[in-house]
């Protein structure tokens, strides 16, 4: 008895939507609680809800990647996402370590400021992953 053939149920532009709409709400909800932990007290409850949804958000995209293999990359929206992505990730990261290094930051609100284009970049792939749903709909 061989395993169900679930590859086809993986294939569709819909499958990408949704693993998308996933990796945005992972990610930005994720960021968002990360930033929270930082602030309140008890943050530790957080941050680790935080860990988990940054854990899977990376997940998601590597499943939309794989149920959208004809695809040739990102376009519209979603390159503005992943550039928001990348810049916010230099920005924030590049901050954080500046402080422990250097001993001061980058500029001034530098880590916000990148934290904020993180939250935008994956509201960017919740967007793309909402209007390839609706166009496939």
């Amino acid at each position: 008895m061989s395993a169900p053939d679930i590859s086809a149920s993986f294939r569709g532009d819909r499958a990408t939507g949704v693993l998308l709409l996933l990796a945005g709400l992972s990610g930005g909800l994720g960021v968002a609680l990360s930033a929270m932990a930082a602030h309140v007290p008890g943050g530790e409850l957080l941050s680790s809800a935080a860990n988990m949804l940054l854990f899977h958000a990376p997940a998601f995209l590597a499943l939309a990647a794989l149920a959208a293999l004809r695809a040739t990359g990102p376009r519209g929206v979603l390159a503005v996402a992943t550039l928001a992505l990348a810049v916010g990730l230099a920005l924030f990261a590049g901050d954080l370590t500046s402080r422990v290094m250097l001993g001061d930051r980058l500029f001034p609100m530098a880590a916000p400021t990148g934290g904020s284009l993180m939250i935008l970049g994956w509201a960017g792939i919740l967007l793309a992953g909402a209007v390839r749903l609706v166009r496939r709909a």
